[in-house]
């Protein structure tokens, strides 16, 4: 692999927004597709968050695919559900885009996490960017069962030193890592932004 894990997506930010500023649909959700390999770095750990975000990008693609000039900017599948009062919908897309977005944030924070607290275990890094992001979108049943099988889970993943030497390929897994976490929340919090008017 030539760079770091994170070299792909961050090559792929360069293309999320049209000439005009607008979110373009196929690369905003190439890039979350190219994130997912760092997910399976940590073995059985993520599997839940990866299949919750290989789901929505399913979801969100299939429409796409269906037209994908009249849903080449990433809002417009979300605005004609809002149009035909289906948004609030489990299986809308509307409900992809944001679950998705939500997951992003999650990851970010973990990779924020990697970085500023290279004494705390991946058991700490994930608890604690699941609390700041995921945790308050869950009821009760639902984050301690993320808190459990995360914690199960986490015991059989790499330790922390294995797992930054894995995802950094022959790149500067560090600086790649903090690009992203400066580079990809704007378009996170755009999302946010667009959802929260609805």
């Amino acid at each position: 692999m030539e760079g770091s894990i994170f070299t792909p997506s961050l090559e792929g930010m360069k293309h999320i927004k049209s000439p005009e500023g607008e979110m373009l649909t196929k690369p905003f959700l190439d890039v979350c597709k190219l994130i997912l390999p760092v997910l399976d770095k940590f073995g059985s750990a993520m599997s839940i968050v990866k299949s919750d975000v290989g789901g929505n990008i399913s979801r969100l693609e299939k429409k796409y695919e269906t037209d994908p000039a009249k849903y080449n900017h990433l809002y417009s599948m979300v605005k004609e559900e809002v149009d035909c009062k289906t948004a609030t919908g489990s299986s809308s897309c509307t409900n992809g885009l944001l679950w998705l977005t939500r997951a992003m944030d999650f990851l970010v924070e973990l990779f924020r996490n990697l970085l500023a607290h290279p004494d705390w275990t991946m058991t700490e890094s994930c608890t604690d960017s699941y609390g700041k992001t995921l945790k308050k979108f869950h009821g009760w049943i639902a984050s301690s069962a993320f808190t459990v099988n995360s914690f199960v889970a986490l015991k059989l993943a790499p330790d922390r030193k294995k797992f930054m030497e894995v995802i950094a390929g022959t790149g500067d897994v560090n600086a790649d890592m903090e690009k992203f976490c400066s580079t990809f929340p704007p378009f996170l919090e755009e999302n946010h932004k667009y959802l929260v008017r609805l």
